[in-house]
């Protein structure tokens, strides 16, 4: 489906060149990966590779940070500063409240304060990530490690993850996709060939000629598995519920009816992510703290073990979160106050429910019950891949994570929804700009 669409977007002249735009936006991105900050020893980085944060750190980034490169910030301030101004327009600040509801006006504002927030949030985070790997390593990561060391350091990563921040807005203009999810989209994708290669090595480099048979049954079960989790979280994903609602006020012409979509899983992956984040940071702190007092401490060790998402009272813990986070988010992204008084406003009500506080009280309900279900499927298809490496002793592969998957698949799904709307735009324009060919 995905390759049909390609291949008729790819005749389109305007299309195709918004392809080819994102896919040299990709190739810069790609290429600032690789570039490393100066004053760093990215040799001494991998005493602390298994690091669980630093794994996350490289999911966002792209795979950037496991070579320090000018993006290894990548848009990760950029997620949290859009987050922190979701949560500012709930009746929170009034400034911004005023603003979400002056239309494009207001719009421009907000984005010009989450880049603002970005770009603290950027310099705040690159010094004080820079210093705490510093720190926990007991080689030099930093060469001289000084203040005008850390300060220049954290300037270039600032600077690389808004000029990250910006590719992504001009994907979003001048090419196809959600810039900043396609951004994350190719760094994963760029890690999947290293994730197979540590497969191969895991089972069939040292692999007796015996056990041949065993590792390709293991191999093809795996695929299968895979292959059955991609269909589910596909349809999942696309998955939505259909909620009817009638018009008071009518036009000639203007339906009497139509509905309401709500998705199954209003939240997408952002729950992950922060949840993922937010598993990893405890760890480590504790193995920061253990690294300073000796690893002698027996409490930080299991302290440690236990808030781990390698570990089951981990993944316990990291499934709460994304629960959690799930029932939080979905009402962030769709908020039933507003809703219930834009329909009032269109003159517009759900059959068999009041306008007004009845509305509102219809729609938390209905998005409490998709929450539970979306939430559920957030934390199966998150902890699974990390209890089939705990069981059968998978390499620690982030490329291929519940994280990675859930990304993927709907990056790809709002893809080739819009290559299908940019082709369905085409022919209701060819009409109308030749309305006399049509017989």
């Amino acid at each position: 489906m995905f390759f049909k669409t390609l291949k008729e977007a790819f005749k389109v002249k305007d299309v195709r060149a918004r392809i080819l735009f994102t896919i040299f936006i990709l190739f810069v991105f790609r290429l600032g990966a690789h570039i490393t900050v100066p004053g760093v020893n990215v040799q001494n980085l991998t005493e602390i590779s298994n690091l669980p944060f630093l794994n996350m750190m490289n999911l966002v980034s792209g795979n950037a940070m496991q070579n320090y490169s000018l993006f290894a910030m990548g848009v990760s301030p950029y997620i949290t500063a859009s987050i922190i101004v979701q949560l500012l327009q709930m009746d929170i600040l009034p400034k911004f409240v005023e603003w979400s509801k002056q239309g494009e006006i207001g719009r421009r504002k907000l984005n010009q304060a989450t880049r603002y927030i970005t770009l603290v949030l950027a310099m705040a985070q690159s010094i004080g990530i820079t210093a705490g790997f510093q720190a926990m390593s007991s080689l030099n990561i930093v060469q001289n490690p000084n203040w005008q060391s850390y300060l220049m350091i954290g300037a270039i990563l600032t600077t690389g993850s808004m000029v990250v921040t910006w590719m992504g807005e001009q994907i979003n203009e001048k090419g196809f996709g959600s810039g900043v999810s396609v951004i994350i989209f190719a760094g994963i994708v760029s890690g999947i060939p290293s994730a197979v290669q540590s497969v191969y090595t895991e089972k069939f480099q040292n692999v007796r000629p015996s056990e041949l048979p065993m590792s390709w049954l293991f191999v093809i079960g795996l695929v299968l598995v895979a292959t059955i989790i991609i269909y589910l979280t596909t349809f999942v994903q696309q998955a939505e519920r259909k909620v009817p609602i009638q018009y008071t006020k009518l036009t000639q012409g203007a339906p009497t009816s139509s509905y309401l979509p709500l998705r199954v899983n209003p939240a997408g992956v952002i729950p992950v992510i922060f949840a993922g984040s937010i598993t990893t940071a405890p760890a480590t702190i504790l193995q920061f703290l253990q690294r300073a007092q000796g690893s002698n401490v027996g409490w930080l060790s299991k302290l440690q073990e236990a808030l781990s998402y390698t570990t089951w009272t981990g993944m316990l813990f990291y499934a709460l979160l994304i629960i959690l986070f799930t029932f939080f988010y979905s009402f962030v992204q769709v908020n039933p106050e507003k809703m219930a008084e834009n329909l009032q406003k269109q003159g517009s009500y759900i059959p068999s429910v009041r306008p007004g506080k009845a509305t509102e009280k219809y729609v938390s309900r209905l998005l409490m019950r998709l929450a539970t279900v979306g939430s559920l499927f957030l934390g199966l298809i998150s902890i699974i891949p990390i209890a089939a490496q705990n069981i059968w002793g998978l390499p620690k592969i982030v490329a291929l994570g519940g994280t990675s998957l859930l990304i993927l698949i709907q990056v790809a799904i709002q893809a080739v929804k819009q290559l299908e709307g940019y082709l369905l735009k085409r022919k209701y324009t060819g009409f109308m700009d030749n309305p006399l060919e049509i017989k």
